[in-house]
């Protein structure tokens, strides 16, 4: 069966599906393999389970009509989602960049469902696998797309734009995130890049921060849509940090989002340059803002009375680690504590990294600094170290730092492995 029988037959079913503990009625089940399974062995169970088709590449586990053998189950899904998206034949929007990325997609496709009926990716389904997915989720009734793209290595960008073949494209930056797969910062700027570079084969437009010198210098000849600081931008923005959360103006238009900190103010000024460049009210841009609530661990603000919980405990990385201290350090606080887990995929520059971010929250303007993980607590510091997670959870906060809390704003920060938000009890007021 070739892909586009495969295409046919998707077309008459109830979508894909990849784990046998979710299968959807009348879905073709795609047998991917991982470390530690062979999607292949589940490929009955699947069809027991209700799945139309089951699509496997080992000939053993061909045991039915209802079961396509190909050569490769993941090339196959890829090569499907590629078809699906030329059939559609939507505009199709990629962003990438080493932090702000899923929160910058939240806030493009709450602007653009303003106007069109958009499908964006679920939560951080931003891989080879996931970003097939997203495709693959659009139908008929989908008038855009919104496809968030991941990647810890060079050429990933690439391959991923392969498939979903985006119209337009945003990079959110460069910084130091993945550096080991990437090998350092400047493997970081060339891997993102690669979606400026496909935009420019393939005649598409980036959405462009001029405030960015490295993006703005990389850009070249390719259509820009532009924002930033600067008059000349195609959309001038003014940001206007108003603590807890993140303000900006374009025109007459102030924006007051529910999102906390300095950093989110260029997220919200893309999101607005999207809606600008697909012509959508300036009072439609603001309610989609300003109606955005943070979740799923990332910048959430949580209140106590006079007690603030900063939990942005999805992600973490040297760049975004950095820009949540210094919003800290700048916060109206009688008492700032920071709660910092490591920092994953840092390869050989994990000790340098996690050393530079403990002697930087000690330069700021923070009472009491609480490292977390087995990197930070190699660093030379004066801050009150555990060596995970567990740890901290058993021995608990100081007496000193738990008097403090009714009056303090905290940040916890860190990667998603030291899995921080289970702390939140111990910030509780006794």
């Amino acid at each position: 069966m070739n892909i586009q029988e495969i295409h046919k037959q998707f077309l008459e079913s109830s979508g894909v599906s990849t784990d046998t503990r979710k299968i959807k009625k009348d879905s073709l089940f795609f047998a991917l393999k991982g470390e530690n399974f062979n999607g292949n062995s589940f490929a009955q169970e699947a069809l027991n389970k209700g799945a139309k088709l089951a699509v496997v590449d080992e000939s053993e586990y061909a045991t039915t009509d209802r079961i396509i053998l190909v050569k490769d189950v993941l090339k196959t899904l890829q090569e499907l989602a590629y078809t699906h998206r030329k059939y559609l034949n939507i505009p199709i929007v990629a962003l990438t960049g080493s932090n702000g990325k899923t929160t910058t997609k939240e806030l493009i496709n709450a602007v653009l469902s303003k106007k069109f009926k958009t499908v964006a990716t679920q939560g951080n389904l931003n891989n080879h696998i996931g970003v097939p997915l997203t495709l693959l989720s659009m139908s008929s009734d989908t008038e855009l797309g919104i496809v968030e793209m991941g990647a810890n290595h060079q050429g990933e960008i690439q391959s991923l734009c392969e498939i979903a073949t985006p119209d337009y494209g945003y990079i959110t930056n460069f910084g130091k995130a993945h550096l080991e797969g990437f090998g350092g910062v400047e493997g970081v700027i060339k891997g993102k890049s690669e979606l400026y570079l496909h935009l420019i084969g393939h005649k598409g437009s980036l959405i462009l921060n001029l405030d960015d010198p490295i993006q703005h210098k990389r850009v070249g000849s390719t259509h820009t849509y532009t924002f930033g600081k600067i008059p000349e931008a195609d959309l001038a923005i003014t940001y206007a940090l108003a603590e807890p959360f993140a303000h900006i103006k374009f025109g007459d238009t102030i924006v007051e989002s529910n999102l906390i900190g300095q950093y989110n103010e260029v997220n919200l000024a893309a999101a607005a340059a999207f809606g600008s460049l697909f012509k959508i009210e300036s009072s439609a841009i603001k309610e989609a803002l300003e109606s955005y609530i943070p979740s799923n661990n990332r910048s959430q603000l949580i209140k106590n009375k006079n007690q603030t919980i900063i939990l942005d405990a999805y992600n973490a990385n040297p760049s975004s680690m950095e820009a949540a201290l210094r919003n800290l350090a700048t916060t109206h606080s009688s008492y700032r504590l920071a709660i910092l887990g490591d920092m994953f995929e840092l390869g050989e520059a994990a000790a340098a990294e996690h050393q530079f971010i403990a002697n930087l929250a000690e330069q700021f303007n923070i009472d009491q600094i609480i490292l977390v993980g087995a990197n930070f607590s190699k660093t030379q510091n004066e801050a009150l170290c555990f060596k995970s997670t567990e740890e901290l959870l058993e021995k608990g906060l100081p007496e000193a730092v738990q008097s403090k809390l009714s009056d303090a704003t905290t940040l916890v920060k860190g990667s998603r492995g030291m899995a921080l938000e289970r702390i939140l009890n111990l910030l509780e007021i006794k």
